[in-house]
């Protein structure tokens, strides 16, 4: 999904087309498609309203700070920040905007925002539009996200404006040949907060100055939902020992936000390993999806939709078909698989990681810090095929212990980024 809009450039007709595609996408039943263009309309609607009445009812937000956070994943690295400014400052207003659907429609009623809305559509005259009605004190960009209208009109007005948790890499747009107006882009930012030294650099190389390097805030939001998991009845149950002759516990693997290519390799490893239970939570639980995985394992599963006290205790395999459970199943694991490797890249190795137990994953990880973080220091591995899955699965249960310890040993190094960032956006008085 593009995230470099130009309101002047040779970009603009390219994301005209991008638009109307998606607007196509949705006149035809595309879900997603859908949700955002109506979500876009909504806020738009909205905007125009309490624009046109004299007395504006978003006036209340005036002064507020304006997160903006692309999905999910960019949302958890915001999180930390919002809850820690609710509490200290209880009567600051949050507004939290995110661009795809599925970021929206998981945190629209997030509890600690006071507005939730989708960011309209980066064109000038949205912005100008969204930026006056909300009059924002400050704005925090998550990671990746470069809207050149939204920042123009910011610094325009001269509000602060940063980016948290981002990370850059030689190959990213604004550092090739031609990348130099996008690299200007980055200068409409106040301070960019980065995840490692290396991006601090690579800015540095290019005139891009303000920067400090903090780390990442998502080893602080993993932590702290690791502090807070509780047992979990189905997990209790399914990982308990079930006779007497097993004299050990249970070996237990969690795999998690997997696809096809991923669950190919653990069905044929757990058709080979019978002292091994396995909860599996794929990335999608489309009905497509499920009726792979199906006949993948030939239905010797237990949904967690169906599961009870029996049926738990009669079953291997636990296929997890409910969202927002995954990462406090990892605490139940000896061993995390994470998914994506095959595809576009892996998900979140950290969540799984700060339970103190060892990660493997597919070969596509290199553009993942943590990820890289935790094969150096011992705690994870990469597989590229069965024979390196099975033997890493083997290895990774027999020195879970070891290798988890090395796991804890990098989360611990990696604490502290929202505490570095909050102090210097939010200075006592």
């Amino acid at each position: 999904m593009p995230r470099l809009i130009d309101n002047h450039s040779c970009l603009v007709p390219i994301m005209r087309f991008y638009f109307l595609l998606v607007r196509i996408a949705a006149l035809f039943g595309h879900k997603k498609a859908r949700l955002l263009v109506r979500g876009q309309a909504d806020t738009l609607k909205q905007l125009r309203q309490e624009n046109s009445t004299e007395v504006n009812t978003l006036d209340e937000l005036h002064g507020c700070v304006w997160f903006h956070a692309a999905s999910v994943g960019e949302f958890e690295q915001a999180r930390p920040i919002i809850e820690r400014l609710k509490k200290d400052q209880p009567d600051k207003k949050v507004v939290l905007t995110f661009f795809s659907p599925s970021g929206y429609e998981m945190r629209k009623n997030y509890e600690h925002a006071d507005r939730v809305f989708y960011l309209p559509f980066a064109t000038g005259k949205n912005a100008r539009r969204f930026i006056e009605t909300l009059q924002p004190s400050m704005a925090v960009f998550v990671k990746y996200e470069f809207w050149k209208p939204y920042l123009k009109e910011l610094h325009r007005r001269a509000i602060p404006t940063y980016l948290i948790s981002a990370i850059f890499r030689p190959t990213q747009l604004f550092f090739r040949p031609w990348g130099r107006p996008y690299l200007n882009w980055l200068k409409y930012f106040t301070r960019l907060y980065v995840q490692d030294q290396p991006s601090a650099d690579l800015l540095a190389s290019h005139g891009i100055t303000a920067v400090t390097v903090v780390g990442d805030t998502r080893f602080d939001r993993v932590r702290m939902i690791s502090k807070l998991t509780r047992k979990i009845p189905q997990m209790e149950v399914f990982t308990a020992q079930r006779s007497l002759t097993e004299t050990v516990p249970p070996s237990v693997l969690v795999a998690g936000s997997t696809w096809p290519p991923d669950e190919k390799l653990i069905a044929r490893y757990m058709s080979e390993r019978d002292d091994v239970r396995l909860v599996l939570v794929p990335h999608e639980i489309n009905e497509k999806h499920m009726q792979y995985i199906f006949q993948l394992f030939q239905g010797r599963y237990v949904l967690w939709s169906e599961a009870n006290r029996h049926n738990l205790t009669q079953t291997r395999v636990l296929v997890v078909d409910q969202m927002g459970l995954l990462s406090k199943l990892y605490k139940y694991a000896q061993v995390a698989y994470i998914g994506g490797g095959f595809g576009v890249g892996i998900h979140n190795t950290i969540e799984a990681a700060v339970y103190g137990i060892p990660v493997a994953f597919g070969p596509n990880y290199h553009k993942f810090r943590e990820a890289k973080g935790l094969v150096d220091a011992g705690a994870a591995a990469t597989v590229k095929n069965y024979k390196q899955f099975r033997d890493t699965m083997d290895n990774m249960l027999a020195c879970h212990e070891q290798m988890g310890q090395a796991a804890t040993t990098y989360i611990k190094s990696e604490l502290g980024a929202t505490d570095k960032i909050y102090k210097q956006l939010f200075p006592k008085q």
